[in-house]
């Protein structure tokens, strides 16, 4: 869900709660950012996603997508809901808000799901099982159907990383009770996310317009991420005029609001990691929706698939470093290019320093979830760093980046 800036690997509390340093601002956009190539129809074949589900509802963020999902799915006060050991904290804090306790359970080296040790969990209050398919490499999710479905458990399928592709001919989303994901990570958007269900009705999910403040903060902050990286300037230069009387009038309407007035956007869109309840009937604003409609999914899945095998041909036998997954098969579409590296503490702030958008999900666990939790899910949170691979990087961005990361990791081992 969200994504680590901070640094200190051996911490195990909230990310919430950890100094951020103030590293130099990243050459390159870590997420997608709008241009005029973002409608560009790649020459490819269609490309299955989470929006092919027959119910929808979007929302402004993928933990507000999990907490709806756990009130679709009628989780009570003193239900368990089953947690992956690898998360980050807005994966769970919906879980705690909806009164449940989060039951966490180990992933294998490959984050695979290990349902061995899931079944050792099960009791009578257990009600849920949250699978991620991490970083755009889906689960076995026929096995994990199966599973849920001989315990009587309901199964949310956690696309956050997986807005695109399939499994065993149907689109990701299709085999949970509910599915989420983040539109944010794979569309040029502000903020966004969804809530899919192919096998219940979401009639009861009822959304609303957050407010002028939020529409207009959705769309300006769009466009002003591209232009920030060099984006289609032409319609920048035209914009001068009104985004500095949109300035003003922005100043002015901060000084009038009251300290205690609700946010015009939802933190998880400034990389926040908490959640916040008065979300959860909030629609995504008509900039997300238009753009889910507009951008080219065949462009997002050809690119990201190109560039993610680019980054693990650069950098893959590199000393110290290997690609977390050793093949992208065929019909996943990346969020990140995983690097899993001996020195991840040293290799982070170096490249930090330099303004390479490196993150690292999961790097602050739960409280209480160790080694003797989950193992695995340790090491995973302290070595693995992600690259971004989106569809938006230039040719040269990309090529800087890897040259960067070459660098630093030759001579970190000099």
């Amino acid at each position: 869900m969200g994504n680590s800036t901070v640094s200190n690997l051996d911490d195990n509390a909230s990310a919430a709660a950890a100094p951020v340093p103030a590293w130099p601002p990243a050459q390159l956009p870590t997420s997608p950012v709008l241009s005029l190539a973002s409608f560009g129809h790649a020459s490819a074949p269609a490309v299955p996603s989470i929006l092919d589900a027959p119910e929808r509802r979007y929302v402004t963020s993928g933990r507000v997508a999990i907490a709806l999902a756990l009130r679709q799915a009628g989780v009570q006060p003193g239900d368990a809901v089953l947690v992956p050991a690898y998360h980050c904290a807005s994966m769970v804090e919906p879980v705690i808000w909806a009164g449940a306790t989060p039951v966490f359970y180990r992933i294998k080296a490959d984050t695979a799901v290990d349902l061995d040790d899931v079944a050792g969990k099960l009791d009578g209050r257990c009600k849920l099982l949250m699978a991620t398919n991490y970083f755009g490499f889906p689960q076995d999710l026929p096995a994990l159907r199966a599973f849920c479905d001989a315990h009587g458990l309901q199964l949310l399928e956690d696309c956050a990383h997986a807005f695109l592709g399939s499994v065993g001919g149907r689109p990701l989303g299709s085999w949970g009770d509910y599915a989420i994901a983040s539109s944010m990570k794979f569309f040029p958007l502000y903020e966004g996310g969804c809530l899919v269900s192919a096998r219940h009705p979401l009639a009861t999910v009822q959304l609303q317009s957050a407010g002028a403040g939020f529409e207009i903060k959705s769309m300006l902050n769009t466009l002003e991420s591209g232009w920030g990286y060099g984006r289609m300037p032409v319609l920048r230069a035209l914009s001068w005029a009104p985004l500095q009387l949109k300035a003003v009038l922005w100043r002015l309407l901060k000084a009038r609001r009251r300290a205690d007035a609700a946010p015009l956007a939802p933190g998880s869109s400034d990389g926040g990691f908490s959640f916040d309840p008065r979300w959860l009937d909030k629609r995504s604003s008509l900039m997300s929706r238009l753009m889910l409609r507009l951008v080219s999914r065949r462009r997002m899945g050809a690119l990201r698939r190109r560039h993610y095998q680019q980054l693990q041909n650069a950098l893959g036998q590199l000393p110290g470093c290997q690609p977390l997954f050793a093949q992208l098969p065929d019909g996943v579409y990346p969020w990140v290019f995983p690097l899993k590296v001996e020195q991840p503490q040293a290799l982070f702030r170096t490249l930090k320093s330099r303004g390479v958008p490196v993150v690292r999900f999961g790097e602050f666990l739960w409280p209480g979830v160790d080694a003797s939790v989950c193992a695995n899910s340790v090491t995973l949170s302290r070595q693995v760093l992600q690259l971004p691979c989106h569809q938006e990087l230039r040719a040269s961005e990309l090529a800087w980046m890897i040259a960067q990361v070459r660098s630093a990791v030759e001579a970190s081992a000099a």
